[in-house]
């Protein structure tokens, strides 16, 4: 669908009688992120997923300043809005997690309930974020490089080392995951990194005093940064609910989908 400066890629099932959850996902994501949790919800909820700019089929046709958190915010609210979707629940993980606190926090009217899967509401501090830039610049140049020596399989194994994932490699359908995450392009995915990157994002800290809607944040047992993040978020927010999930990392609904839908379940009704 065309909007503007975007050309979304997206799949509605809507029905009626069910009420409907907006998936956003992670870096390197697409639309079938969340086919798994999906397929076990699917019998009591309706659901949109979309390609996030930089991902997937979805193209932007104008500049770079349309992969930024609130251009891309505002891209998804017309969509909801040409979908003639009032209101809807939200799940969000990692980056699509951050975008969707986002959503949350400046368009609040548009959400019952808001579930964010291992995110942030980014970096506090100035520092912080110039220092994120500077690491988040240098992989978008590996990823260029990726376009002159084909390794993008070996960014992705090297990516999947860190320790916020956990025991990700050792999945039985990891290189299932690995496959979805390759129908990605280096290029798009940089610009995706660089503009709506942890450094670059607004810090949504102190907005975050101020939400209206109810949040399940969770976060997965062997993921400690974003258990530490998400505490902190729990402390600050009192409309937050917190719950680590075990025997996964940070792809929780990869790693771990009975349980998190389990949780979305009992949040959302």
């Amino acid at each position: 669908m065309f909007l503007g400066n975007y050309q979304f890629n997206y799949s509605l099932i809507n029905n009626p009688n069910k009420p409907l959850i907006t998936f956003l996902h992670g870096f390197m994501g697409n639309i079938d992120e969340f086919d798994e949790a999906i397929a076990l919800l699917s019998n009591e909820f309706s659901y949109l997923t979309i390609d996030l700019p930089g991902h997937g089929k979805t193209q932007v046709l104008g500049s770079d300043e349309c992969y930024t958190m609130a251009n891309t915010a505002q891209a998804l609210i017309n969509l909801l809005d040409e979908l003639k979707i009032k209101k809807c629940f939200l799940v969000g993980y990692s980056m699509g997690g951050r975008l969707a606190l986002y959503l949350n926090l400046h368009f609040p009217e548009r959400f019952f309930k808001v579930v964010l899967e291992s995110a942030s509401p980014g970096l506090a501090t100035e520092a912080e974020r110039l220092k994120r830039i500077q690491l988040d610049y240098q992989i978008g140049r590996e990823l260029i490089k990726i376009l002159e020596t084909s390794d993008f399989a070996d960014f992705l194994s090297n990516w999947y080392s860190q320790p916020i994932f956990g025991n990700i490699k050792n999945h039985p359908k990891y290189e299932v995951l690995l496959e979805n995450r390759l129908q990605n392009y280096p290029l798009k995915l940089d610009r995706s990194l660089r503009y709506m990157g942890t450094g670059f994002q607004p810090s949504l800290w102190d907005k975050l005093k101020e939400n209206q809607n109810p949040l399940l944040l969770l976060v997965g047992e062997y993921d400690e940064k974003f258990s530490d993040i998400n505490q902190k978020m729990a402390d600050t927010c009192e409309n937050a609910q917190l719950k680590v999930i075990k025997n996964a990392g940070h792809n929780i609904h990869f790693e771990n989908p009975r349980e998190f839908v389990q949780n979305i379940r009992s949040f959302l009704k």
